[in-house]
């Protein structure tokens, strides 16, 4: 197996990892699948894709699925900077809105997104050869 197929396979547990990981916190923490369930469950199909074309050595559909990955870890922190900015708009006074969208908290997840997303690309762009081990060869004695 490619050595960077071992490191895509690695962000994609990462990012497997972090969608249950919390993001937001407001009183209660968030995760992926409570900010928008059918989107994390997208995500983690294509980390699963991810998974298996990196261990069946498919780089075409590991490296479709890692772009992918990090494509909708980037939609979710803007869909999710956006609610929170937008989420007590309703309120007449301006300082009250903007005080109660500060307390919304944005956790330590993103960090995991970002980092398994980032990782599951750098190794399915990485082009290495495989890696082959051999049986080493008898040494003559001296």
């Amino acid at each position: 197996m490619r050595i960077g197929s071992f490191i895509a396979l690695l962000g994609f547990i990462v990012l497997t990892a972090g969608t249950f990981s919390p993001l937001l916190s407001f009183g209660i923490r968030m995760n992926v699948y409570s900010l928008n369930k059918p989107y994390g469950i997208t995500m983690l199909v294509i980390a699963v894709v991810g998974i298996l074309g990196s261990i069946l050595q498919q780089r075409l559909l590991a490296k479709i699925a890692s772009f992918a990955s990090l494509l909708l870890v980037v939609l979710l922190y803007a869909a999710a900077f956006s609610k929170v900015n937008s989420a007590f708009s309703f309120i007449p006074f301006k300082g009250l809105s903007t005080g109660l969208s500060h307390l919304i908290k944005f956790k330590w997840g993103w960090y995991v997104l970002f980092i398994g997303g980032v990782i599951a690309v750098v190794g399915s762009i990485a082009n290495r050869p495989p890696v082959t081990i051999t049986k080493p060869s008898e040494i003559a004695p001296i």
